[in-house]
């Protein structure tokens, strides 16, 4: 669809049914929990504000295992959620990139989820996955809100299972999630979009590379565990959504321990310079 008609269609969505306000209290209590979202400048909260609005206008909240889900929470967890739209102009079109689900589930700890791999040999495998947050292609997003409510602390360790699990979803957008979401043409001053993908994986795959092989040697020699959560040497998606959370949360310590992801990140969620 032509950008102009889907702001057209924005603003004549909004006159004729405006999206609900965020009131000022509930969204100062949500700047309160979680500084990393209070240290923006306002001109950039004001507008993470609306877009958080329109982002729980179009979104459902459902609690598990008896957990009731308050606006508190869900404005919590959208303003997070909205955290890499900030910069992509439109709010109707940046909010497309979670244009294919509605439903967020929200357990009160973390989720069991029954698992099945086959091996080499064909041999079917059943285990068990301890999850703080699941995000499924075209399908649900599933978060523990004891980790949605711990992430003003765990900043500090650039820590943030929102993030984390609403960037899977971004990269989820050409398909599978494997650590490159749809490239922007011109990104890191490319020209086309087969450029852009060879010089965002220039800089991903050896960074990962790099990544495996700190976590390798803390679990096997006892060496310095890096400060990145492991968990992102399991896979490029992982790498890929574990850095998005640092990016977002502690962009000062992320700067000083991945400065080559930096412009690559900035480049694609559109920071201004």
């Amino acid at each position: 669809m032509h950008p102009l008609w889907n702001r057209l269609r924005s603003r004549l969505r909004a006159t004729l049914a405006p999206v609900p306000d965020i009131s000022a209290e509930l969204w100062l209590q949500t700047l309160a929990r979680y500084p990393f979202l209070a240290a923006l400048p306002l001109a950039q909260q004001a507008k993470l504000r609306a877009l958080a609005a329109q982002f729980l206008d179009g979104k459902e909240f459902h609690g598990a295992h008896g957990l009731e889900v308050t606006d508190a929470m869900a404005i919590d967890i959208a303003a997070q959620a909205c955290l890499p739209l900030l910069h992509w102009g439109d709010p109707h079109e940046a909010l497309a990139w979670y244009g294919d689900f509605v439903t967020i589930v929200v357990h009160p700890g973390e989720a069991v989820a029954r698992r099945e791999s086959t091996d080499a040999a064909g041999v079917v495998h059943q285990y068990t996955e301890v999850l703080a947050g699941e995000a499924m292609e075209r399908g649900p997003v599933m978060l523990s809100w004891r980790h949605v409510a711990e992430a003003g602390a765990s900043a500090s360790h650039g820590s943030n299972v929102v993030v984390h699990e609403f960037v899977h979803k971004i990269d989820m957008q050409n398909g599978h999630a494997n650590g490159c979401p749809p490239l922007p043409r011109g990104l890191l001053g490319t020209r086309g979009r087969r450029a852009a993908l060879a010089a965002w994986q220039a800089i991903w795959k050896p960074a990962y590379a790099d990544f495996r092989e700190t976590v390798i040697k803390a679990e096997r020699f006892g060496t310095e565990r890096p400060w990145l959560d492991a968990y992102g040497a399991t896979a490029p998606a992982e790498f890929f959504a574990v850095a998005c959370e640092a990016y977002f949360v502690n962009r000062e310590r992320f700067a000083l321990e991945f400065p080559s992801l930096l412009p690559a990140l900035d480049g694609f969620f559109k920071r201004p310079t």
